[in-house]
């Protein structure tokens, strides 16, 4: 039985797959549009302000003000630098920039499930486990087996109860093995939890490497055209390759950092709530400790 809610816990990890994943891109779509706004906006104040070329070389004309202020109706401004945007810093990333941004989206999407499973409603609800514990006090060991059997009713203390009930019942020293059998399922459910922020850990270690591995790539193209050109190169000719190696380590950090914050924070949480679970555990089974 046991088997099958660890296959329940699957079903639900296979859905919410998606929804990481799509939570992830509209946060990274949304936070691009945000940090290119400000650009958008001081390049159309910027065209606004700007006299046209044919008024700045136009002579001035004697006697003539209307001829003197008037304008061609397709007139353009004189072109200025571009604002650079956050795509256009990815775009300069290359392939590795890409790769660090696929691993962000799979840390928020990760970071999501993790808040919304790793809390203390998910895995002891009082709703659950104060009908389970007058079950057992009262001495229906059949019912609460069954009570914790039920889909509706899986929850990490749940399982773990289970485990001591089982072993309660099928064992003639069952009320002298019910805790140890309970330890057990404890500590495999807490391994289980434990390795769902292990992937947080990978992104906090990659991430940070393959920007280091950028970094490498990028001088090596600046040194290249250096080479390339017997030391006659032009500044904006080591701009990209530079800048490259800068834009990846920029991101793998940027990635990285916040992964790591997130995994001290999951495991941490998971600490505090598996030793008050255990708490609970052990109160609602104190009564299998009277020797049938």
């Amino acid at each position: 039985m046991r088997r099958l809610s660890a296959g329940r816990r699957s079903d639900f990890s296979a859905k919410f797959m998606w929804f990481r994943l799509l939570a992830g891109l509209v946060m990274l779509w949304s936070l691009s549009n945000w940090l290119e706004q400000p650009g958008r906006d001081a390049a159309q104040a910027q065209e606004e302000r700007n006299p046209t070329l044919e008024e700045l070389e136009a002579p001035a004309t004697v006697g003539d003000p209307a001829g003197a202020s008037a304008a061609p109706a397709g007139a353009t401004n004189k072109p200025s630098a571009r604002q650079r945007t956050l795509l256009d810093t990815i775009r300069d990333g290359g392939y590795i920039g890409v790769i660090i941004i696929l691993l962000s989206v799979v840390a928020v999407g990760f970071i999501i499930e993790h808040a919304i499973s790793i809390r203390k409603q998910r895995l002891m609800p009082d709703s659950i486990l104060d009908p389970l514990e007058e079950m057992i006090a009262r001495g229906d060991i059949a019912g609460a087996t069954e009570y914790c059997q039920a889909p509706e009713h899986y929850c990490l203390a749940t399982d773990v109860v289970l485990a001591g009930l089982q072993r309660y019942q099928a064992s003639d020293f069952g009320f002298a093995e019910y805790k140890s059998a309970a330890e057990e399922a404890g500590e495999d459910n807490t391994a289980r939890l434990y390795r769902k922020t292990d992937v947080l850990a990978i992104i906090g270690a990659i991430a940070p490497m393959l920007g280091l591995f950028g970094t490498v790539e990028g001088m090596i193209g600046a040194f290249n055209a250096i080479a390339e050109t017997q030391g006659g190169v032009k500044p904006a000719d080591l701009a990209g390759p530079i800048g490259k190696a800068l834009i990846t380590t920029w991101l793998g950090l940027l990635v990285a950092i916040p992964a790591m914050i997130a995994f001290s924070y999951f495991r941490n949480k998971i600490d505090s709530l598996v030793s008050d679970c255990g708490k609970r555990v052990e109160r609602i089974l104190t009564p299998l400790a009277r020797k049938r």
